[in-house]
């Protein structure tokens, strides 16, 4: 395999989450790295809401689905916002505010392992949960919660299913089936 950084090479989405705290100055440099990322016209559409209390955290968890038990051991969850008219609006419906906070997403799991911590992007929570909660405007739109956390040597809170995955080798589709060179050579029935 071509060299990698060790950040891209060793990232997985763990669940086993130890509980401890991040401090104050390793989230800053986390943030830090996620609104250092590129983005269209430079309009940063990223918004960020970092939970890290008690309180916050008993909102986010209230919005998580069944499967994201492991993510109330979390110190520290994050969700992503933006609202499509902060950033580029592009012809063929390229709302750029998505693809932007998805660069500033990728920014600071890279600086989480950099310090060691992982950090989980999630799908599955209800986005309008996490808007009641913290009185989020309508027209803002919830795209991701990130569980972060150091690892856990303590698996054992998880299901057999995620224990599993946590073992399991990275799975990743071959190359032929996602990247085309200088031709688009993929079925349109995908």
């Amino acid at each position: 395999m071509p060299e990698l950084m060790n950040e891209i090479q060793e990232r997985r989405a763990k669940r086993a989450l130890s509980e401890q705290k991040i401090s104050d100055e390793v989230i800053e440099r986390l943030m830090t790295a996620a609104t250092f990322a590129p983005s269209c016209f430079n309009n940063q559409s990223w918004r960020f809401l970092v939970a890290t209390n008690d309180d916050a955290l008993t909102k986010m968890h209230a919005a998580l689905a069944g499967a994201n038990y492991w993510a109330k051991r979390a110190p520290m969850i994050l969700a992503v916002v933006t609202k499509p008219d902060l950033d580029c609006r592009l012809s063929d419906r390229r709302d750029y505010a998505f693809f932007d906070c998805g660069l500033a997403v990728e920014s600071m799991i890279l600086q989480a392992m950099k310090e060691g911590i992982i950090a989980h992007p999630m799908a599955g929570f209800d986005p309008l949960k996490v808007k009641e909660e913290f009185q989020i405007a309508d027209e803002y739109i919830v795209i991701a919660l990130v569980a972060l956390g150091y690892p856990s040597e303590d698996d054992s809170f998880l299901n057999e299913k995620h224990l599993l995955a946590e073992q399991s080798p990275r799975d990743r589709k071959p190359a032929s089936e996602v990247i085309c060179y200088n031709a688009w050579e993929l079925e349109a029935s995908e």
